[in-house]
């Protein structure tokens, strides 16, 4: 929340400034997705300013700018087309109930499961479809429009070695424009994209009745849509993390971005979420407080009420300019030297995500980027071995090295050879750890061997969790344990315990 005591008159004219950008930079895009789910521009500024406001004072990471985004578009298209926009309100009410409750329940902190190469991946993925759309824009307008786009390009960049009292991208969204108009070129405007002129959103329930029909076509939307928005708001906050500043609080960004998106059902809008471009925007204008996210969204509220034709008269080259120097800064080119060096499973995972992310959505690039490097890491960690056999008359100890889990039960298991081995065997673990029910299941499975063979089996230096696993187990494993507190057996041996059906050595440590 804003409070009076973080308030500095440097900070205050940063964000303010940096918000002005900010609200500016939202339009094309909030009028271009609703364009593309074939909805009304107005839609999609009124998406941008609830979701901006309620993640500004409230979310997780102070600075991070929250909008329509193109990754909720694209899972809302075919709802929209097929079925209106009452089961797109439905849609996004329930996403924002779902994230709301992922915040409350903590389970923000999952978004640490994504590997540093996919994040990388997904930065560099998103910077792409940022700069294609930029184009996609610009292309066909004539030179007129390039040398703009150059203008504004030429401002980012050499603005800060003159001076820092304003933000470049906004003294080159004020240099282009008054080139343009000053001059009376002929190019494209942001009122050529769309009228946004419009009055404040209202409240107004979905139109499409409550039924079982419709929550059966609506939940899955709402479950995609839930985990697409905070999958790209968390990874955009991981980004802004990196770039400096306090670290924002994933949790407290589930559920704001759930408050948001819930309103935003209930006003008329679709779901929204964190817009990487928008956020970088904000952060290297200055933006680093709540103040510059509100003041962006009530700026662009005002803009649709009541100063839409002075909005109307921006080119959309200065637009566009800054948007390509952000992608340029946004994109990991630190990346491409890393990958001469990285791990080739890691430099898998960072072409996979980022071109995934360029050719499907977001939410198909992340999953798929943990889920190559969860099959990476288990195909490197599943190896298991013995790491010494020491035998002497009948008794042979086994000592494991490597985890057993489900990767590597299968070699476990051929590792050993019942029928070989003397009458009395001990396996150590003091090297290993059972890591899961599959690695539980192998140790039942090698026992039941043993005893079937007819041989004496014991178990040795499994961890207290271990030991839990295996008095739950099979029919085996819940009676094979020795003390672990033992380790090296006695020369002279001898059964000691009939009430097992099998003899017990006695250890000495």
């Amino acid at each position: 929340m804003l409070t009076l005591k973080n308030f500095r008159a440097a900070d205050v004219k940063n964000d303010v400034l940096a918000g002005f950008v900010v609200a500016v930079s939202m339009i094309p895009e909030a009028v271009g997705f609703s364009l593309v789910a074939g909805l009304s521009p107005i839609v999609g500024l009124h998406t941008a300013f609830i979701i901006g406001i309620v993640t500004a004072l409230f979310g997780g990471k102070p600075g991070m700018v929250s909008g329509a985004a193109g990754s909720i578009v694209v899972v809302l298209m075919s709802l929209a087309a097929q079925h209106g926009m009452g089961y797109v309100l439905w849609a996004t009410l329930f996403a924002g109930l779902i994230q709301i409750a992922i915040g409350v329940f903590r389970l923000g902190k999952f978004i640490r499961l994504v590997p540093l190469p996919a994040i990388h991946g997904f930065v560099n993925g998103l910077a792409i479809v940022i700069m294609l759309a930029q184009l996609h824009m610009i292309a066909g307008q004539g030179m007129l429009m390039y040398g703009l786009v150059l203008l504004a390009i030429a401002v980012v960049v050499i603005f800060p070695k003159i001076t820092r009292v304003i933000p470049s991208s906004l003294a080159a969204l004020i240099i282009v424009s008054a080139v343009a108009i000053g001059f009376h070129l002929q190019t494209l405007r942001v009122g050529d994209l769309a009228d946004i002129s419009g009055a404040l959103p209202s409240f107004s329930l979905p139109a499409a009745p409550f039924t079982l029909d419709m929550l059966k076509v609506v939940l899955p939307y709402a479950v995609v849509i839930a985990l697409v928005g905070l999958i790209e708001s968390l990874l955009t906050m991981t980004v802004l993390d990196e770039m400096g500043g306090k670290k924002g609080n994933g949790n407290r960004e589930s559920i704001a971005q759930g408050a948001g998106n819930t309103l935003c059902g209930l006003f008329g809008c679709f779901a929204g979420c964190a817009m990487i471009g928008q956020s970088i925007i904000n952060f290297t204008s200055g933006g680093r407080g709540r103040i510059s996210g509100t003041v962006g969204a009530i700026l662009l509220i005002l803009f649709v009420v009541s100063l839409a034709d002075y909005i109307g008269l921006i080119p959309v080259a200065a637009l566009a300019g800054i948007m390509l120097v952000v992608c340029y800064n946004t994109f990991e080119w630190s990346s491409f030297r890393r990958l001469r060096r990285m791990p080739k499973s890691d430099a898998l995972v960072m072409v996979a995500v980022t071109l995934i992310t360029i050719f499907t959505d977001l939410a198909v690039a992340v999953i798929s980027g943990v889920i190559i490097s969860a099959l990476v890491f288990a195909w490197q960690h599943a190896r298991i071995s013995i790491r010494s056999r020491q035998q002497k008359g009948d008794l042979v100890m086994y000592k494991l090295e490597g985890p057993l889990f489900f990767g590597s039960t299968a070699a476990f298991a051929e590792l050993f050879t019942p029928e070989q081995d003397p009458q009395n065997v001990i396996l150590d673990f003091s090297a290993t750890r059972v890591m899961d029910s599959s690695g539980v299941e192998a140790i039942d499975k090698i026992t039941g061997r043993y005893l079937e063979a007819g041989k004496t089996i014991r178990l040795r230096h499994l961890s207290a969790d271990c030991v839990r696993l295996l008095a739950k187990a099979g029919p085996f494993c819940s009676h094979e344990l020795d003390d672990p507190d033992y380790y090296v057996a006695e020369d002279n041996y001898q059964t000691d315990d009939k009430s097992l059906g099998k003899e017990t050595f006695r250890v000495r440590t």
